[in-house]
């Protein structure tokens, strides 16, 4: 087998990012960051028959709980701007839900660790 075989028989494989997304855009920056946590929406049913392959596999992939966007774009080995044109299409025909990801805890005041801390050796020894 030539290297010009060889590289016909990978050709197939290779999708471009714009077929998969269909030509759509990337949707506003701050809609999905990188640890913007998604999750498939309840009843879907007849639904799912009408998305791409790509689409049912992140909502697949959703459907266990919620996952960062940077999380299904490791899962699905697609790239990340393509996740966010599919998780974007999906959030609008209802398929996955979404939500802000928690915030930090706030640092505990020290002076009260401290007091609390001596009160136990105070007690325990």
């Amino acid at each position: 087998m030539t290297d010009h075989d060889r590289q016909e028989a990978e050709t197939p494989d290779l999708v471009r990012s714009y077929v998969i997304t269909k030509g759509r855009a990337l949707p506003q920056e701050g809609r999905f960051s990188l640890v913007t946590l998604v999750t498939a929406a309840p009843d879907q049913g007849q639904q799912v028959a009408r998305l791409s392959p790509e689409e049912r596999g992140l909502l697949e992939i959703c459907s266990a709980g919620y996952l960062s966007v940077a999380e299904l774009a490791g899962h699905t080995r697609l790239p990340l701007g393509v996740v966010r044109i599919l998780l974007a299409s999906l959030k609008e025909g209802g398929h996955v839900i979404t939500r802000p990801p928690v915030r930090r805890a706030e640092a505990a005041d020290r002076e009260l660790i401290e007091e609390v801390l001596s009160g136990l050796r105070a007690k325990f020894g």
